[in-house]
């Protein structure tokens, strides 16, 4: 069987480290197999060739850094970003043209999208759209070793990934329910939003509690050397 055949037919999308377009992994990129990624760079004016090059091969080592292998790159001269897409239409069926040829699974763009701008990329992509702030972010979820590190990560993580829920109609929610889970006529981006701003509420009590532990245990040390001398 192909890698292909593995993680694509003809009505499903590609894997990538959102799942189903942005869905509910915690992970940004998915470090089950080597993501195939195709980069994609705008050239605004008063940037050089250079330039964009230079932060294209930037990019390209954050993603190996995120676990996950370039395979192509794509670049756009414009004047101004796409409001709805970032890059102009006609570009984004280019690079999902390229994509397709390359068997990406990601394609991971320069510059921040918008929640608005990731999920019409999505769409025409058929594959999952990330920006660099979601590679430095996985890149972070890595290494991150501490209990406040992790913490602090997984909030960042939550914050960049909340307005980029994306609903499945309006079907209402039949799945990770029970008792007390799901309110009447709550649809299942209602559950999830509401899920990630108790895990919000929750991160931000936990890290009040490790800055005032920390801060505690900065003090009786102090005093400790004073006891010692």
């Amino acid at each position: 069987m192909t890698r292909s055949d593995e993680h694509r037919d003809e009505e499903s999308s590609h894997r990538g480290g959102f799942g189903e377009f942005a869905g509910e992994s915690t992970g940004l990129i998915d470090r089950s197999f080597r993501e195939q990624i195709v980069l994609v760079g705008v050239q605004f004016p008063g940037a050089s060739d250079d330039q964009v090059d230079a932060n294209l091969d930037e990019l390209a080592q954050l993603v190996d850094t995120a676990g996950a292998d370039p395979v192509d790159r794509v670049i756009q001269k414009r004047e101004a970003p796409d409001p709805a897409t970032y890059v102009g239409k006609g570009k984004a069926t280019e690079i999902q043209e390229t994509s397709d040829d390359a068997d990406a699974d990601t394609v991971v763009f320069d510059d921040e999208l918008s929640p608005a701008q990731q999920f019409n990329l999505e769409k025409i992509l058929k594959r999952t759209a990330l920006d660099r702030t979601a590679v430095i972010l996985d890149i972070f979820a890595q290494n991150a070793t501490t209990l406040e590190g992790k913490a602090q990560v997984e909030l960042a993580q939550l914050k960049y990934r909340l307005p980029r829920l994306r609903g499945r109609g309006d079907q209402l929610s039949q799945q990770g329910g029970g008792i007390g889970t799901r309110g009447p006529g709550e649809t299942q981006l209602e559950v999830d939003r509401r899920r990630i701003q108790r895990r919000l509420a929750k991160l931000e009590k936990d890290l009040t509690g490790l800055r005032r532990t920390r801060k505690n245990q900065r003090k009786s040390r102090r005093r400790s050397r004073f006891h010692t001398v």
